[in-house]
């Protein structure tokens, strides 16, 4: 696989939801459907977000960590 293979694998514009809160200062988990299955990634957010609610990926800052906002309603 090339490395232009990889990066079209990102997860940046993914749904997914809370497993572990996400604190203000601090990761939380998310688990985000990439690839055909669930990944579960360390997430920060720029304000508290709670375990179950729907968030969306907004920018990758590793292979498994990401950032996100809640998902609109």
């Amino acid at each position: 696989m090339s490395v232009a293979d990889e990066s079209s694998q990102t997860p940046v514009g993914a749904i997914g939801r809370v497993t572990v809160p996400i604190p203000a200062d601090g990761p939380g988990e998310v688990l985000v459907s990439v690839r055909g299955g669930s990944e579960a990634y360390a997430a920060w957010a720029d304000r508290p977000i709670g375990r179950n609610l729907r968030v969306i990926v907004v920018e990758s800052i590793s292979a498994r960590s990401v950032i996100v906002e809640p998902f609109p309603a």
